[in-house]
């Protein structure tokens, strides 16, 4: 696969074009200063006296209400929750946005399952930093960048592509490298890696390690910072070097214990339910699950999130992370 530099965009590929950034949460507001700073006109599209109104003018970048920076813009951002943009596109951008515009997303959820179905004049792109909001405004400001996935959709104008790089680049994305992806494939291994690896595989291996420590008589203390704690460092190593830089760093019997006993924890049975999970989210059971569970008013979601929160190792994380001082020391100033 081609990684894409800044020296593979097109100079001035969204030259002159005005960008409106929907939504300023942790990615709106890294996007709408990040694209400042590169010399683009920006305008953030928030709620007069609302959070996000305050912060975009804290940033200096200039707001009007949504519809007003849809209305002159020629990139629209959309940027919110994916279960609030189909009324934000209907209500919103379709009434307001002008002929040959682009719209947005950096996650793809809305348009793979049909939720947004965008005009037929418009371009319809995809940005999407593999990191958080805070990262990518951290690494932009260093002068690096955190890698981006790319993709067009429906390219009206022509320009589609040259949009969607050029604002990659404005983000900093090409400077980490820009690969280029499609809206099925971002959306679909996005939404496994969440459920069965990244949050909700990974949670559950550790409560479900913790609570075997507990149930055979181990103190929760004990369990805690063995199947919780100590799983920073672990990942740590993979982030910087994979499986190999662990195995450098582990000792022999950690490594002996890995590779003997860890398959007999995701084993054939694991994949099993991981192909499960898989196909749920290609054939659309788990978008129609969600949906369908934000219009009865998410009371499903409710009680499993609080069950979770409720679990013992939570309140026996709480109190040893008060004695964690590196946890509470104030966070370097991100410059401005």
């Amino acid at each position: 696969m081609q990684i894409y530099t800044n020296d593979d965009i097109r100079p001035g590929a969204i030259a002159g074009q005005r960008i409106a950034i929907i939504g300023y949460g942790s990615q709106g507001r890294a996007h709408a200063r990040n694209l400042k700073d590169s010399g683009h006109d920006v305008i953030a599209g928030v709620r007069h006296g609302g959070k996000g109104w305050r912060n975009a003018t804290a940033d200096g970048i200039a707001t009007a209400e949504p519809a007003d920076a849809v209305k002159g813009a020629d990139i629209i951002a959309i940027l919110t929750p994916d279960m609030a943009q189909a009324a934000i596109y209907k209500e919103t951008i379709e009434p307001h946005a002008k002929k040959g515009s682009a719209i947005l997303f950096a996650h793809g959820f809305s348009i793979l399952y049909g939720r947004v179905q965008p005009r037929k004049d418009m371009d319809v792109i995809l940005v999407a930093p593999k990191g958080p909001g805070d990262l990518v405004r951290r690494e932009y400001v260093r002068g690096r960048g955190v890698p981006a996935l790319f993709a067009v959709e429906q390219d009206a104008t022509g320009k589609a592509r040259d949009r969607a790089m050029g604002y990659a680049k404005g983000i900093g994305g090409a400077t980490g490298g820009l690969l280029e992806t499609t809206f099925k494939e971002e959306t679909e291994t996005d939404l496994f890696g969440e459920q069965a690896v990244l949050c909700g595989g990974a949670k559950e291996l550790v409560m479900g390690g913790f609570t075997t420590l507990v149930e055979a008589g181990y103190q929760p203390e004990i369990a805690y910072f063995e199947c919780m704690h100590e799983l920073k460092l672990i990942v740590d190593l993979f982030y910087e070097g994979g499986v190999t830089k662990m195995n450098e760093f582990i000792s022999e019997t950690a490594k002996w214990g890995s590779v003997s006993s860890g398959p007999r924890v995701i084993n054939g049975e694991t994949r099993a339910r991981m192909k499960e999970i898989l196909t749920e989210i290609q054939d659309g059971t788990f978008a129609r699950e969600w949906i369908a569970e934000n219009e009865a008013g998410k009371g499903a979601y409710d009680a499993l999130v609080k069950a979770d929160g409720e679990h013992l190792i939570e309140s026996v994380g709480a109190s040893l992370r008060e004695r964690m001082a590196w946890l509470h020391a104030p966070k370097t100033a991100e410059a401005a």
